[in-house]
């Protein structure tokens, strides 16, 4: 299963950006035009309405952009907050590996099957015949005293939930 780089909060800062983007552009437009409207006629009504509309949009622009800099950095934050994760999980997996005495294919069988990968799959990505992966896989779950993938699964969930949870510091600047 492939997965991408990027995580929604990344896809949502750049569409919060390219709005931001052409407001910065509308505003630039509006700003110009009525400091031309000022230099031609003066500051009529139309004229100062005009060019308080574009320092509405204006100080719009400067907060979308302060908005786009907290989604990335919240993103930032996630990924890293992933990634510690993951870090956790190969910890905890190789842990109960050595306790529950796999051997190096064992090991490899029991990580494609907490992968998600049928039996076909893991023979395609080891080599191995399928009633090999199959023998495998049963002492997989006899050493650790399960009787099924979701249950192998669940005993690592556990180790996971049970582990203090790490919060990223704030940053609200």
């Amino acid at each position: 299963m492939a997965r991408s780089d990027h995580c929604p909060g990344d896809r949502g800062a750049a569409a919060v950006a390219a709005v931001v983007a052409l407001q910065a552009i509308a505003a630039a437009f509006f700003l110009a035009d009525a400091t031309a409207d000022i230099g031609a006629s003066g500051a009529t009504p139309h004229v100062v309405i005009e060019a308080i509309i574009a320092l509405a949009l204006v100080a719009g622009v400067v907060t979308g952009a302060l908005q786009v800099r907290r989604m990335w950095r919240e993103a930032r934050r996630r990924r890293a907050a992933l990634a510690v994760a993951a870090g956790a999980l190969s910890e905890v997996m190789a842990q109960r590996f050595r306790e529950w005495r796999l051997t190096p294919a064992e090991a490899d069988v029991a990580v494609f099957a907490l992968k998600g990968c049928d039996i076909a799959q893991i023979c395609e990505l080891r080599g191995s015949a399928a009633g090999t992966v199959r023998a495998q896989l049963t002492r997989v779950y006899d050493k650790a005293g399960v009787n099924s993938r979701a249950a192998l699964a669940s005993l690592f969930l556990e180790d996971l939930m049970s582990a203090p949870i790490i919060r990223p510091g704030r940053d609200d600047a």
